[in-house]
């Protein structure tokens, strides 16, 4: 018989499988939300849990894989010997024979979304890297994408239409498919902003100097290309704009000095060209560097 509660902000249920069902290689064990308030007990509904599933706030070892996904509030996840601090967006990922544990401050409480499966396939996993003991903690943020495939297999849980196990492994394969995307984009994302404000750093300290953007990829350790790809897609302006505007802004700068010219300016920003960095400055500002000048001193 399947266990289940349902009420206005708990939903959970553990299935029951067939011989039929486990020759599919994967199965959905168990799902569920619950919205748990500050100072709550944790897990609610203790009793409706079956015995192995209940000591999650303090350790346990289960037979299956869980993905659990905090939506709000905070928390302390320990997987193994490591500890993660839980914000929302957070992902937690149960491996089989690994002791863990999780739970919300009691101070914020949480919202948490789970779903449990087991199976040749699933196992699989761990053997082919997708799954590591080494990566059970990711901070993905919220995405309506995630809530829609578990809400999808919470449908498919309470209406148990026939094959509804397939309909819920595959849920659960996109699932996984977001998360671990999801993911690997951020880092993506993280190795471009690193990028970014690396090339940045060297074009400010290289502020005086002619525009060199071969030597500051050839100091990132990659082409040119590549930089501007990178720059591009994180600041939607290529490296070279960037370059050009930080000298002009440091144009102005200088310009209110009265004993630098025109062209000695132009000169020490790197421009051997007096009269191409006088078009490059009235196109960024709407006055000639002269104008400015002028103006600035009379301030």
């Amino acid at each position: 018989m399947a266990q289940n509660s349902v009420a206005k902000d708990l939903f959970l249920h553990y299935l029951p499988y067939s011989e039929e069902d486990e020759k599919l290689g994967m199965l959905c064990t168990t799902a569920g939300f619950a919205r748990v308030p500050p100072g709550a007990a944790y897990p609610p509904q203790k009793k409706d849990h079956p015995a192995i599933f209940r000591p999650v706030a303090v350790g346990r070892v289960l037979p299956e894989f869980q993905i659990v996904y905090i939506t709000a509030g905070e928390g302390v996840f320990t997987s193994g010997d490591v500890s993660y601090s839980v914000t929302p967006g957070s992902v937690l990922l149960i491996l089989p024979g690994i002791k863990h544990s999780y739970h919300p401050l009691l101070e914020t409480g949480w919202h948490e979304y789970w779903v449990g499966f087991k199976g040749a396939y699933f196992s699989g996993l761990i053997k082919e890297g997708r799954f590591s003991p080494d990566q059970v903690f990711f901070q993905i943020g919220l995405h309506d994408s995630i809530i829609s495939l578990f809400n999808l297999i919470f449908d498919e849980i309470k209406a148990q239409r026939p094959l509804y196990q397939i309909k819920a492994c595959a849920a659960i394969l996109s699932l996984i498919a977001e998360v671990l995307t999801r993911d690997r984009r951020k880092e993506q994302l993280n190795s471009y902003q690193k990028t970014v404000e690396k090339a940045k750093y060297l074009m400010e300290s290289n502020v005086f100097s002619e525009i060199d953007l071969s030597s500051i990829a050839e100091q990132l350790g990659i082409s040119t290309s590549r930089l501007n790809e990178i720059f591009k897609t994180y600041t939607s302006m290529t490296p070279y704009q960037y370059y050009i505007q930080i000298k002009i802004y440091k144009a102005e700068s200088l310009l209110e000095q009265q004993e630098l010219s025109v062209k000695e300016v132009a000169h020490k920003i790197g421009f051997e060209d007096q009269y191409y960095f006088s078009r490059l400055f009235k196109n960024k500002t709407g006055v000639s560097p002269s104008e400015w000048k002028n103006f600035m001193t009379k301030i």
